[in-house]
């Protein structure tokens, strides 16, 4: 209830501000400033204040969040604890989660590179000197 006529009471000031710069010809401060006004009354309207006092203000809401935490931390802790019992290396525990994977799904290769070098296409035989007098026509024409 209070948060709400605090946020009416902002909207109301706003528009009285946008009010007077509209009065002084400063139109697009006046639109800007009546624009930043209607945003708390338009989240009175819509309920979203209420909803947000209820939960910053709601205990239940707040031992929700711990509940939460616990939670994320207990899996975090479980997940700690079978890292450390499994006393794999890196290698075999990629191993281990799949064997058969190729190398790009398990991260940077660890492979040698292969000897045989991929083919290069073969490039065309070079053809003698392209005729470039009529470019040469046009830069004389210019004068370049």
């Amino acid at each position: 209830m209070i948060a709400e006529t605090v946020c009416s009471a902002v909207a109301v000031a706003g528009l009285g501000i946008a009010g007077v710069l509209a009065f002084r010809k400063r139109f697009l401060k006046a639109a800007r400033t009546a624009a930043y006004a209607l945003v708390p009354l338009g989240l009175v309207m819509t309920g979203a204040v209420e909803w947000i006092v209820d939960t910053a203000f709601s205990p239940t809401a707040w031992a929700g969040f711990g509940v939460l935490g616990v939670a994320w931390l207990m899996f975090m802790g479980t997940r700690a604890v079978e890292r450390r019992r499994s006393g794999r290396s890196g290698k075999e525990r990629e191993a281990a989660i799949a064997p058969a994977a190729s190398a790009p799904s398990l991260g940077e290769s660890r492979r040698p590179t292969p000897a045989v070098q991929p083919k290069q296409p073969k490039q065309a035989k070079a053809e003698p000197a392209e005729d470039f007098s009529d470019i040469e026509a046009i830069l004389k024409k210019h004068g370049i």
